[in-house]
């Protein structure tokens, strides 16, 4: 008589061998992987062309920076390039990036105070008109910044702020899409919370600066990133505003490298320009985390 079949989990039995599973990441996978990569990279390489040209040109004498072929390492190398930009002439280097950290830093402070409270106001609070108000608001958006160039202008002069940096200053801390982004992060978080608050007693600054505000952290950084370098890089707004040149920022600065025959320098302006990156790169390092959470959040939103 045949004995009874006992089960796979019967006690006492070695358990069966795992199934044969097919690898994660076979060959064929793995070269789709690396080709797609070395593309990837050849690409990143193509686009950092310019700056390592920008590079290479801070370091080369006049006469070498559009010599044919191009040479990539200076021979010789033109520290004085650096040295000049600095320290020499007047006004220099340091006086533009002076004027640029004030109102660009200054800028985002005030970008970042106003859209915060704009935002929450657009979002949480609740008062007659409030979404045909912030759809006006929006609307503006669309008008070009070209053409407020010449108002402001005029309505600065008449202030008689013209040709300061508070021409500068003043129109960056109001910003239509710093209010939308950030209205946009308040509408993400839990209502919960605020009403939780709300009936432990809290009025509604606290519930603003020590309930919501927190949550929205990352989006604030890249507001702040983008406010930094939009404000850092911008050259029509001091062209129209500024008549002197130790008013003048860094993008607007850059055209007063001029040599010994009252040409363009380009040595001096590379030199100029591999330094006015140098604070848009450290900026991005410090905050790019929030930066990329910020746009996580708002893609998976």
């Amino acid at each position: 008589m045949q004995a009874p079949q006992l089960d796979e989990g019967a006690p006492g039995q070695a358990p069966p061998p795992p199934p044969n599973r097919p690898r994660n990441k076979r060959p064929a996978a793995r070269i789709a992987y690396l080709v797609k990569s070395l593309v990837l990279w050849a690409v990143a390489m193509v686009f950092l062309l310019p700056f390592a040209w920008m590079l290479s040109s801070s370091l080369k004498r006049n006469i070498d920076v559009f010599s044919i072929p191009v040479t990539w390492i200076p021979d010789p190398v033109a520290w004085t390039n650096y040295v000049e930009v600095w320290v020499g002439g007047t006004p220099t280097m340091a006086r533009f990036f002076a004027n640029s950290l004030f109102v660009s830093g200054f800028g985002v402070v005030g970008d970042l105070t106003t859209s915060a409270m704009a935002g929450y106001a657009f979002a949480r609070l609740t008062f007659f008109g409030r979404d045909r108000v912030f759809l006006l608001y929006l609307a503006t958006a669309i008008v070009p910044t070209q053409l407020l160039l010449i108002p402001r202008f005029m309505f600065f002069q008449q202030l008689g702020l013209y040709d300061t940096l508070w021409a500068l200053l003043l129109p960056g801390i109001f910003t239509v899409f710093g209010t939308f982004l950030v209205r946009q992060a308040f509408l993400s978080t839990p209502a919960e919370l605020g009403e939780a608050a709300r009936i432990d007693g809290a009025g509604e600054w606290r519930v603003f600066w020590s309930v919501y505000l927190p949550l929205i952290r990352p989006t604030l950084a890249a507001l702040g990133i983008i406010s930094f370098v939009g404000s850092w890089n911008d050259y029509e707004t001091p062209l129209i505003m500024l008549s002197t040149a130790t008013n003048y920022t860094v993008p607007l600065g850059l055209t007063r490298f001029v040599d010994a025959d009252g040409g363009l320098s380009a040595g001096y302006a590379m030199a100029g320009s591999v330094s006015a990156v140098i604070p848009i790169m450290i900026i991005f390092l410090i905050f790019q985390r929030n930066f990329v959470a910020a746009l996580a959040h708002t893609g998976l939103k």
